[in-house]
């Protein structure tokens, strides 16, 4: 409480204390917008419209009822935009082996192939094996989640490849010792990845298989 108010003030001294205390921040920020008060005026128009009909027959209250209602939309359209829809390039988006990542299959074995010709091997074993990934993403054999690891897609895979189920977990392997072990690599690692995600791509799955769980 302020101390300096007075118990008993006169007219103009309790007209200057509102208008003082009105211009503080919480009135000026509890007070309705432009847009508020627009918003007000036309939902007390609708209602006015609407209950006593203003002397209009049924459908021209329903016409002026659809145009406002469209311009309400239009409305929305300006300020928020018009929804984007989502198209399936992968089941999963960005999510690969714990990154985002939104390069094809394609995209990814050429970005492999590239770095086994520098040289770099580490890069192309990680790279090759995330094509592999999704590669089978793009063919639906098992569904990319933002979890998902490497044996998690080995082992998401294996039902639809049996006998390559091995070879799929001695990939994930190559793939984790680089990523996350602190590990190298070298060109027959490159090559085991590389060809098991070529055979992968000519052989026809038993079956879809389940979607790769986060973790295993």
């Amino acid at each position: 409480m302020r101390l300096d108010v007075p118990l008993d003030p006169d007219a103009d001294e309790a007209r200057r204390l509102l208008e003082e205390e009105l211009r503080s921040p919480e009135y000026a920020a509890a007070s309705p917008t432009a847009f508020d008060r627009a918003a007000d005026a036309v939902r007390q128009w609708l209602a006015d419209l609407f209950t006593g009909g203003a002397g209009l027959p049924a459908p021209t209250l329903l016409l002026i009822g659809a145009v406002v209602a469209a311009g309400i939309v239009v409305a929305l359209l300006l300020v928020y935009g018009v929804p984007r829809l989502r198209r399936r390039t992968s089941s999963s988006g960005a999510a690969l082996l714990g990154d985002d990542d939104l390069r094809s299959a394609a995209r990814l074995r050429r970005a492999a192939a590239a770095a086994a010709a520098a040289g770099d091997w580490d890069t192309a074993v990680v790279e090759a094996y995330r094509g592999l990934a999704r590669g089978l993403d793009e063919r639906t054999v098992l569904t990319l989640l933002p979890g998902t690891t490497a044996h998690g897609v080995a082992d998401g895979a294996a039902p639809a490849f049996p006998s390559l189920s091995r070879r799929l977990a001695d990939a994930a392997d190559d793939f984790e010792r680089v990523r996350y072990g602190g590990g190298h690599s070298d060109g027959a690692a490159y090559a085991r990845v590389r060809d098991l995600d070529a055979e992968l791509a000519r052989t026809t799955p038993a079956g879809l298989a389940e979607p790769a769980g986060a973790a295993t």
